[in-house]
């Protein structure tokens, strides 16, 4: 009788699309991905970024793709989906990510298109990627879509609105679709990292010590939990810890 293969890894011959990929929670998870076995692809607007990220997956025996690209440029997301399916003919899991602060300010006194910007990136950047994405995420025989909120979603912080208001947005999206795609085996859902030094959070709060909270790599088991194949609810809203 042949002894179990300890070593089997979860994400082994799936492809993975994370965006925010160069730098934080991105970077953390797309090297856990190719640590599992998956086929990264990295999106994100920093070069360098994404090569260092690389670099690393490579050193560990990872396989990477990198894909710059602004997602502000929603106009552009489109053809996403099209190069993927080329290149890879599949996506399994699709991790959204990025995001942006934007200014910290009074509604009434915010700038338009900072505002503006803030839901291109955290909310339409994703609308457009579900579009592009979903025939491919829908064909697998175990989809997997996972956006990233943030606990102020649920608050009314003074000066927060644009930040807020754009991951509440998201939140609202992600569960709608995953209850639209719910007769397929593609599972959506969302993830709530918690206070993690990133470079958000140092940007949010400048005088924190930010090295004193846990590194992005603290909530990478349960990404990979949310993108494996055994993992059946939908529609939620997940902790990390």
């Amino acid at each position: 009788m042949t002894a179990p293969n300890e070593t089997t890894k979860r994400l082994e011959g799936r492809i993975a699309l994370i965006t925010g990929a160069s730098r934080g929670i991105g970077a953390a998870v797309a090297k856990a991905y190719a640590g599992e076995g998956a086929h990264v692809i990295l999106l994100a607007r920093t070069v360098g970024g994404l090569e260092e990220v690389d670099d690393a997956i490579q050193q560990t025996g990872g396989k990477a793709t990198l894909l710059p690209f602004d997602l502000s440029e929603t106009h552009k997301i489109a053809a996403i989906g099209p190069t993927v399916a080329e290149r890879f003919g599949k996506l399994d899991i699709l991790v959204g990510n990025a995001g942006v602060l934007g200014a910290l300010s009074p509604v009434a006194l915010s700038d338009p298109k900072s505002y503006e910007n803030v839901f291109r990136v955290n909310y339409f950047a994703n609308y457009h990627l579900i579009r592009t994405l979903d025939p491919l995420l829908r064909a697998g025989p175990a989809g997997r879509a996972i956006f990233v909120t943030a606990e102020a979603a649920h608050k009314q912080t003074p000066f927060w609105s644009a930040y807020a208001a754009s991951k509440i947005a998201l939140e609202n999206m992600a569960a709608t679709y995953a209850a639209e795609v719910a007769y397929s085996k593609l599972k959506v859902n969302i993830i709530d990292p918690g206070k993690i030094g990133t470079g958000l959070r140092r940007e949010a709060f400048p005088v924190e010590d930010v090295s004193q909270l846990p590194a992005p790599e603290s909530v990478t088991e349960r990404f990979i939990e949310l993108a494996a194949e055994g993992w059946e609810e939908t529609g939620k809203i997940v902790a990390a810890a």
